[in-house]
């Protein structure tokens, strides 16, 4: 499946829309931030060497005193300032750029905040409570490397840059399609037989939390006309197309059946449980080539099949560098047996810290886990091929979920 899929085709999108997506190319910064040295609070600018207003002070055996008069007032923003030389001070405001000469800023609270002029009560060091050029940002540097996830942070970052477009791999679009007669919106009655669709949502929400972007569209009957009409409606904002339900051997389910008559797609049995049947391909639209994957109908196995096999896929769509869910070992508190030759993913909680170690509470039937312990769930506990018969306080590793 990762060989199926690959980056969503980089863009050159504006500032505000690159929030959630990945850098596709290095942000290089053009100039210096800040571009000239400026005061890191409010207060006075001056000469810090030599300090020759000193001669003007009074002086202990501590602390020393300089009465320096004010030349000027230093908002920021463009206006010129003044050349200082060593002896005379300007008042500055945060963020104002150092007049010509000044070397360091005594903050307000630290004098007695004169207007004509003001006593600095000791000594000054240059470069004090001052930002050099280049202070957040170097000219030249990488600030932001390719594969960079864009947040709050990166993007304030390329903004102060003077960045407003970036190169990215923008979020996939993923359809998600529930198909089959018995499903019903939430929010109706559903009677006898029916069931109320829950697959869309829960999976749009995962794809969302994938990196991607969910679309969801309306239930599809189990009927082969709609179906493919649907499939093929969808396919002209689609990256990635998610078919949940009608998988099965029987007559009725009939997405085994359409999909392989939109492109070159298999459906296999996987050695997982939950899990079962799994549809895998390349849908051919007008002039685009759109992968789909198919989930099984029922929600627990739905969710735990993207965990596994979807979730990665997104991600190395989106660009994103770590693909896959992270991982603990943890020990099981309660034994059961596990099916032979399928891989088991368990529905538990999990306890602990890295040094003590960590313990998972299986939740529900290990056999038949309920939609409801999947909720409750942080971890899914993976029971490989092999082991038939998982016994209390054995080692396990656990898929965290979040």
């Amino acid at each position: 499946m990762l060989a199926l899929v690959g980056p969503v085709e980089p863009l050159d999108v504006v500032l505000h829309d690159a929030a959630g997506c990945v850098l596709a190319a290095d942000v290089v910064a053009p100039g210096d931030v800040p571009g000239v040295a400026v005061a890191d609070c409010d207060g006075y600018a001056l000469v810090a060497a030599g300090d020759p207003g000193r001669r003007r002070g009074r002086h202990s055996a501590t602390t020393t005193s300089s009465t320096l008069p004010v030349v000027a007032d230093v908002s920021p923003g463009p206006d010129e300032s003044p050349r200082l030389v060593a002896g005379q001070c300007v008042r500055v405001g945060s963020g104002a750029p150092l007049p010509p000469g000044a070397d360091a800023v005594v903050p307000a609270e630290e004098t007695d905040r004169g207007l004509v002029e003001v006593v600095i009560p000791r000594e000054v060091t240059a470069g004090q409570h001052v930002r050099p050029a280049g202070h957040h940002v170097a000219a030249g540097t990488v600030v932001l490397p390719a594969g960079t996830r864009l947040g709050a942070r990166q993007l304030g970052v390329a903004a102060a840059a003077g960045c407003s477009r970036l190169t990215v791999h923008p979020s996939p679009r993923v359809v998600v399609v529930a198909v089959g007669d018995e499903l019903v919106e939430p929010g109706t009655h559903a009677a006898p037989g029916q069931v109320h669709e829950s697959n869309r949502y829960a999976l749009v929400a995962a794809v969302r939390d994938a990196g991607a972007t969910g679309v969801q569209v309306p239930i599809v009957g189990d009927d082969r006309a709609a179906l493919r009409e649907s499939i093929e409606d969808q396919l002209v904002r689609a990256d990635v197309m998610v078919i949940t339900a009608g998988l099965s051997e029987a007559s009725h389910d009939t997405v085994k059946d359409v999909l392989p008559l939109l492109g070159d797609v298999r459906i296999d049995r996987v050695a997982m449980a939950p899990g079962g049947r799994f549809g895998l391909g390349m849908l051919h639209g007008t002039g685009r080539h759109v992968p789909v994957l198919a989930l099984p109908g029922d929600p627990v196995a739905a969710l735990v099949v993207f965990e596994v096999l979807v979730r990665p896929a997104l991600r190395t769509m989106a660009g994103q560098g770590e693909i896959y869910r992270s991982s603990v070992a943890a020990r099981v508190s309660a034994g059961w047996s596990s099916p032979a030759g399928l891989r088991q993913f368990v529905p538990a909680t999990v306890v602990g810290d890295p040094e003590t170690g960590y313990a998972a509470t299986v939740l529900g039937d290990p056999d038949r886990p309920a939609l409801a312990d999947v909720a409750r769930a942080d971890v899914l506990v993976v029971v490989p091929e092999a082991d038939q018969d998982v016994v209390a306080d054995r080692l396990l590793q656990c898929l965290v979920l979040g």
